[in-house]
């Protein structure tokens, strides 16, 4: 089981980190887990397109975890895809695919009416929305969905994957949480958002020091997520969803580090953590052992 980061980044556009999205690859079964700004093109550069993927898993309706569904759903389609795109999500998740396609409707009948391709099933969804506990099996991957704390947002997930042994956690935006906690407990590999305390200034016009605050209380801080790791008993904690894109990765490792004594991974976009052999693999061809679990 094979985790590639498509984006590490968060609302705040960077040239380096593009939107939430990673995708977890097993044999020959591809799950894309959200679907950030820039997900086709990072697709791409990891040699994946939306024609190979066997579903699409959505953590909350965030704007930027879902930006480019259209994109991805439209793209697939020019790459060959030959079945509806399967779209598992909170509830809401279905208004939100229908009214998308919907808004687009008219530019895709001109499309399809000219550009005559063989088929349009690409251009179909199927929306399974779920609550906590079990998802569904993708091949040799199992999933559950695991309810995190991102209050105001109500229905908010991270996921649990398995294959052969190995178990893959993804937080999802939230907060330090106590399910996330459990579901964690023991996992080989816990992927999980991160702020950088202190990281945002208060910038006039641009944000407030009420504005941080409130940031800051629906995420988990530099200083609280080592912690997290620590009680949950992890193997290996990576980080991503790195707030703001620019934090200094060094003052990040030193910041987790009071609280978890294991490997910690900063996330690149294009980095593909090997679960299984518990290696990572940069995008410039860099790879570092994490040590066995």
């Amino acid at each position: 089981m094979r985790v590639t980061f498509l984006g590490t980044g968060c609302p705040v556009p960077s040239p380096h980190r593009f939107g939430p999205s990673q995708v977890v690859r097993h044999g020959d079964t591809a799950i894309l887990i959200d679907c950030g700004s820039g997900v086709t093109q990072r697709l791409a550069a990891a040699g994946l397109s939306g024609a190979d993927l066997d579903a699409v898993l959505l953590t909350h309706l965030h704007s930027d975890h879902v930006m480019d569904v259209f994109q991805l759903i439209l793209s697939s389609w020019h790459q060959g895809r030959q079945r509806p795109q399967k779209i598992f999500g909170p509830p809401g998740t279905k208004v939100y695919v229908d009214g998308l396609m919907a808004l687009w409707r008219a530019e895709m009948d001109q499309r399809i009416a000219h550009e005559r391709r063989p088929s349009t099933s690409a251009l179909e969804t199927e929306v399974t929305e779920f609550g906590p506990g079990w998802v569904g099996r993708f091949g040799e991957m199992e999933v559950s969905a695991v309810q995190v704390d991102h209050r105001p947002v109500v229905h908010a997930y991270g996921f649990a994957l398995t294959a052969c042994g190995r178990r893959l956690v993804v937080s999802g935006d939230t907060r330090p949480c106590e399910g996330l906690v459990e579901a964690a407990r023991g996992a080989d590999v816990l992927v999980h958002e991160v702020v950088a305390r202190g990281g945002m200034p208060v910038v006039e016009g641009v944000r407030t020091a009420e504005t941080v605050a409130n940031v800051e209380s629906y995420h988990t801080r530099s200083d609280q997520v080592g912690a997290v790791a620590a009680e949950a008993g992890v193997g290996c904690l990576v980080l991503t969803h790195v707030t703001p894109p620019g934090t200094d990765r060094a003052a990040l490792l030193e910041e987790v580090g009071k609280h978890y004594g294991g490997p910690v991974v900063v996330a690149e976009d294009l980095a593909t953590i090997d679960v299984e052999r518990m290696r990572v693999t940069f995008a410039s061809g860099g790879v570092v052992a994490l040590g066995r679990h």
